[in-house]
This record gives structure tokens, sequence and C-alpha cells, in this order.
């Protein structure tokens, strides 16, 4: 944990909610997967999901950007009700950006060619969009992988690629899921310092979910873990490892994080 946390700069911070979710209910199939959740998750803050498979992490990604539609409930961007806001209008009126778990590139597009694509469709003034390729390729060290397929890059070179074509928009919020999944320590080390980056230099509203806890929690400011639907427990990584609730619905009582 120490690794990532001297990256960590939090005195910046706002402690104004730039994202609200209020008595949150979704439904599927009559199967209630959240009940009545709220959640505040504060500007330039990176916040950690945690929770057991099935338990509504990715399900909260869809509703917050659109994809899908609570069955109750409402969800506030800067104080704007959004709930009735469709996706597009959400990714760019609002600046929300997301990263699934898999996928978000053209396969046989090749790296610079996938970065394009993103551009046009947000950025009409060419100049612009040239200079906004050239810093995300700088800042992502992509020079040497430009002309290869998306379909041939290394796990974690595919992860950086979808989440600099999120960033294409410059999202005041970007949503995460899973991006630790299936890769090794090396890459992982690297996205958590590019997650840290883009709080602290960007200025972006991070929102991680993921099931690699260890590396969730070295690298956000507070995480939340949720059980039946609901947020069970809240606070900053050292804290929530040793809240009773959390422990006994998620981490267990041998979990540790150093």
């Amino acid at each position: 944990m120490a690794l990532i946390k001297k990256f960590r700069i939090k005195s910046f911070k706002d402690q104004e909610a730039i994202l609200e979710l209020k008595k949150i209910s979704m439904f599927y199939n009559k199967r209630q997967i959240l009940n009545n959740l709220d959640l505040k998750i504060n500007q330039q803050e990176v916040l950690g999901m945690l929770g057991p498979n099935g338990v509504g992490k990715s399900t909260l990604f869809h509703i917050i950007t659109g994809l899908k539609s609570p069955s109750y409930g409402e969800v506030l961007i800067d104080g704007v009700d959004c709930t009735k806001i469709p996706i597009y209008e959400r990714a760019t009126r609002f600046k929300i950006g997301y990263v699934p778990q898999h996928g978000g590139f053209i396969q046989d597009l090749n790296l610079i060619e996938n970065l394009k694509l993103v551009a046009e469709i947000h950025i009409k003034d060419k100049n612009i969009r040239k200079s906004k390729i050239e810093k995300i390729i700088s800042q992502f060290e992509f020079d040497p992988l430009l002309k290869i397929k998306a379909k041939h890059l290394s796990g974690g070179q595919k992860k950086k690629l979808v989440i600099s074509m999120a960033l294409i928009n410059e999202p005041k919020i970007l949503l995460l899921d899973e991006p630790f999944a299936a890769l090794d320590i090396l890459t992982i080390k690297m996205l958590q310092e590019i997650i840290v980056s883009l709080q602290s230099l960007e200025k972006i509203t991070v929102v991680v979910c993921d099931h690699q806890a260890r590396d969730l929690l070295s690298c956000v400011d507070r995480a939340i873990v949720l059980s039946n639907g609901k947020v069970i427990a809240s606070g900053g990584p050292s804290e929530i490892i040793k809240d009773s609730i959390a422990r006994s619905a998620y981490f267990g009582d041998e979990f540790k994080i150093n």
C-alpha cells in the first residue's frame, strides 16, 4: 500500500458532492438488485466499490452512465436530476466517462485509429482534436504502439487504451469497472498510478469497482462495501477493513492490506 500512497494528494479536494444517488432501487425479473441505496461521491474523490458477485456494482455504473434506468430513485450530477437524461447527453453535457471490464475499443483498428475515432465523435475542431490526441499519446507513452491493432495489444496496454479513449471527452467523473482483473502485478501498479494521477493532475473524480480488494484499497481515498443492495460500510482503506459489518459481509476475519 505504501508504494501507491505516496502518489496521493488529498488536500485540494472539495468536500462537495459531484454525484449523488438517492433511494435507488433496481429489479431484474422481480429480483431486487439494489434496495433504496443512497450514495454521495465528492468532487475529485477516488472511491472504491467492493462487494460479492451479483451485489449490484456494475448495475450502479450502468445507472450512473444512463445505460440502465433505476426502478425507483434519482441520479443527481452537479445537483441536476439526470435520472431521465439519456446516455449520450450524460457523457457530453455532464462529462461522464466509462471504462467497461471488457472491450471498449475496436479490435481491428490500430491504437491511433481508436483514439481518432472517439476524438472525431466528441471534438469538432480539428486542431483541438489533434492537440488532445497528442497529449494522450504523450501521457500514456503510446508512441511505440500507435500502429498496432488493438486486438494484438497486451492486457495492460488494452486497459490503458480504453482509459485513454474515455479521457478524450475530458470527463469530470470516470467509472472504472474491474480495471485490475486478470493483470500482472506490475501492470496493476501502473494502473494504480494512472488512477491517482487522474485525480491529482487532471482533477477527475474516479470511481473504481473491482474484486481485487487489496489493489483497490491501495489507490482510493474512500471505499464502500455493498451487500443486499445497500451500502453497508464506508470509510478510508484502513477504517473499512476494521469495520465489523464489512468484515462479516465481505472481507472475513483474516483480511489485511499490508
